[in-house]
């Protein structure tokens, strides 16, 4: 209730708006803010008695019309098409080189945090070997669920009967999503899918990982890393 309280009190009525653009737009009048509304520019609320009741991202529209007009002289059409592109989340800025239209920018997106470096895929695993019973109490998994892991493909011993790193990675994840009441049978569908993009992976890097230098690595590893981002961009894009 006192957040409905605030935002009720941040509501202005178009004289206010009108206060409030005035020292940056002189010539503005309430004419104008309704030629702007009529044009879908600005869609302010109204109240139970029928009067106008802007908020300030109304009034934040109403500013960039404003400007652009005064400052870029864009026509309607560009100045709609500029907030399209607003509202969707992209940069719209007044400062770029003069022109007679806008050009929305796409914001910077930061990198996956979730997505190795190549670096880091470059970097070789810790040298260890993990009998079966020290997998098992080094991930927290029990004998019978780390043999229904061997059994399903997730996990695989070396001829020795020995796991290395990545093998302690895929035993600690599946004991995480033990406690969300996943089996073994039910991570199945991963082993499959990554397989999958082995094969795929290993068509496209095959020149590179041809060489034995170290530029061939780096450009394997970087295929790698693209074919995890797309991995986990889709998978995030769906959920």
């Amino acid at each position: 209730m006192a957040r409905a309280a605030r935002a009720a009190g941040s509501r202005m009525s178009i004289g206010r708006v009108l206060d409030a653009l005035r020292p940056d737009f002189p010539d503005v009048t309430i004419s104008k803010i309704r030629f702007l509304e009529a044009e879908g520019l600005v869609s302010p609320e109204r109240t139970p008695s029928g009067y106008r009741s802007f908020s300030p991202d109304d009034v934040e529209r109403l500013r960039f019309v404003l400007t652009a007009q005064r400052d870029r002289f864009w026509p309607l059409r560009v100045i709609r098409e500029a907030l399209d592109a607003r509202d969707r989340g992209l940069d719209v800025g007044l400062d770029a080189p003069d022109d007679a239209s806008a050009t929305p920018r796409v914001p910077a997106v930061a990198p996956d945090a979730d997505v190795p470096s190549t670096q880091a895929l470059l970097d070789d695993d810790p040298e260890f070997r993990l009998t079966a019973s020290e997998l098992a109490r080094s991930s927290g998994l029990d004998p019978a669920t780390l043999d229904a892991l061997v059994t399903y493909g997730l996990l695989v011993p070396d001829s020795d009967g020995h796991y290395d790193a990545r093998a302690l990675q895929v035993a600690r994840a599946a004991a995480e999503l033990a406690a969300y009441g996943l089996e073994p049978r039910h991570l199945r569908p991963f082993r499959t899918a990554a397989d999958r993009e082995i094969g795929l992976l290993r068509q496209i890097s095959a020149p590179a990982r041809r060489r034995s230098d170290e530029a061939g690595r780096e450009v394997a590893a970087d295929v790698l890393r693209h074919c995890i981002a797309l991995h986990t961009a889709l998978v995030k894009a769906g959920l």
